[in-house]
């Protein structure tokens, strides 16, 4: 498979909100295998779509010491979530910072897989805060997006000063 570019932050193409999936067909197949490939190369726990600049709500996600287990959400939504998160979190798109975010410390919501098919799922702990995270990436929003405009302008100074010593 291959592996694709991460859009970094501050682009633009990562508040475009995503559109539903439609077409449940080889390409869809091979964009989720190509993003998971992306997500453990990079490496990762959560990739969305959007991070990749293809603007369907699609999302991997894989939580394990081993990476070995896989999860895709297509059309995610969430139905109920409850507690907080205690959890910092990290992003693809926005290398080396990490910050708290509110997140439910639990979630219940319903997705459909790779062929359409609809499931329920429950997620808690690491894998709620993930879910969120990458959810929000199909809404156009970056977990930077709820900070402090002083940090978020901080951040994209850092992150695009280390873009230009990168050359």
């Amino acid at each position: 498979m291959a592996i694709l570019n991460i859009l970094q932050y501050p682009d633009p193409r990562l508040h475009k909100v995503a559109e539903p999936v439609r077409q449940f067909d080889a390409s869809l197949k091979r964009l989720i295998a190509d993003m998971a490939d992306t997500m453990y190369d990079a490496p990762g726990v959560g990739l969305a779509a959007t991070q990749v600049d293809v603007h369907l709500r699609v999302l991997v996600a894989d939580i394990s010491d081993r990476h070995d287990q896989l999860m895709v959400f297509v059309n995610p939504e969430i139905l109920e979530g409850t507690g907080e998160s205690p959890l910092e979190e990290g992003c693809l798109s926005v290398p080396g910072v990490y910050e708290r975010v509110a997140r439910f410390e639990h979630i219940r919501g319903r997705a459909q897989d790779a062929d359409g098919k609809f499931f329920d799922f429950e997620a808690g702990g690491l894998l709620s805060v993930c879910l969120q995270h990458e959810m929000d990436h199909l809404q156009g929003r970056v977990f930077v997006d709820y900070l402090s405009r002083l940090k978020q302008s901080r951040i994209a100074a850092k992150l695009r000063k280390l873009q230009r010593e990168a050359g």
